[in-house]
């Protein structure tokens, strides 16, 4: 009897310490301490990050860095954008210099053991593919042996490219590059056959720099997954939790209909446990995270849900109207999925 007394007592402490506020963490007293979000991103890549003339940055990983800005400090407007290149971007957060890589990054086995970062999840879905001329007339990637193909070093799209040159022995013969906007050029000037990188990446590059778009074809194929996500130190986790559920409240937010423009009507008037969960004005879900109660509110006051934030970056909103595809909901044929906020 005194033995099940011990354990009863025991599971009774490990609940009640799982509901204690969280202690925050380093990252998060040095943000709030400065006053800003250091978030580094992709120099110039349409739909995912760019700047305008007035300096101003958009697209799909500028929006989940401005949330997490909104859900810690309040302003999705309190952030230092640092453009990063794809060969430096780990040694940048490594360093310190920045708190957060949201640059069009794939989670692979390599950069999530040995890189000392942890993956926060997956903000979009993407592969590899290839654009070529048009006048090639070539409808498949298998077309292409012993063609030249443009790629920046430094990225996973490199090994992507011999892995599948070797198993489909087509030879190719790859020209590399250190920047993206080196490579972009090269195509675009003739000096490869083929352009490979992710296939956004490919409809952002058409539609930015190719003198007529319709002049390029993106082909089919995808040959890898390419699942993107936000990256944070390790020895944190705390900041990890913010960043990791701050993107999750997004995805939530859409699945339960939670939208820029409802946000405040929902907040007020739902009577949805979940939703209020989300939005605070039911069970306090900030205190779990060092936040306030609000810190999803803000997130989605800010920025819109997921699908929201997809549509005007990527989708039919945008220049770029990519198809939704797997990024869809898991209830609507995609496989786009969050934990649940309880």
């Amino acid at each position: 009897m005194r033995k099940n007394s011990i354990r009863i007592a025991a599971v009774a402490a490990l609940a009640l310490s799982a509901a204690l506020p969280a202690y925050a963490g380093k990252t998060l007293d040095a943000i709030k301490q400065r006053g800003e979000l250091n978030c580094g991103v992709n120099p110039s890549l349409p739909g995912f990050a760019v700047a305008d003339s007035q300096g101003h940055w958009s697209g799909l990983d500028v929006d989940v860095c401005r949330a997490i800005a909104a859900a810690i400090l309040g302003d999705a407007n309190k952030v230092k954008w640092v453009p990063i290149e794809a060969a430096q971007r780990f040694a940048v957060i490594q360093s310190g210099e920045v708190d957060l890589l949201s640059r069009n990054t794939t989670w692979t086995l390599t950069r999530d053991a040995s890189l000392g970062l942890n993956f926060t999840g997956i903000s979009f879905y993407d592969g590899q593919g290839f654009m070529v001329p048009k006048k090639l007339k070539v409808t498949s990637a298998k077309q292409l042996k012993g063609a030249t193909v443009c790629v920046q070093s430094g990225t996973t799209t490199e090994k992507n490219l011999s892995d599948f040159s070797k198993q489909a022995q087509l030879n190719l013969k790859p020209v590399v590059f250190d920047t993206q906007e080196a490579a972009n050029k090269a195509y675009f000037a003739g000096r490869c056959q083929a352009y490979t990188t992710d296939s956004s990446a490919l409809a952002s590059i058409r539609s930015k720099d190719a003198t007529n778009p319709a002049d390029h074809v993106i082909l089919p194929e995808l040959i890898s997954k390419e699942p993107l996500g936000p990256a944070v130190r390790r020895g944190d986790d705390e900041f990890f939790a913010i960043v990791k559920w701050t993107f999750y409240a997004l995805v939530n937010a859409e699945e339960y209909g939670i939208t820029q423009a409802n946000v405040d009507e929902m907040k007020a008037k739902s009577d949805n446990p979940a939703v209020q969960r989300i939005l605070g004005s039911g069970e306090d879900m900030g205190k779990l995270l060092g936040l306030d109660k609000d810190w999803a509110y803000r997130a989605i006051k800010a920025e819109g849900n997921y699908g929201e934030i997809f549509d005007r970056n990527l989708g039919e909103h945008s220049t770029l109207k990519l198809p939704r595809g797997l990024n869809r909901l898991w209830n609507q044929g995609g496989i786009m999925y969050a934990p649940p906020i309880r």
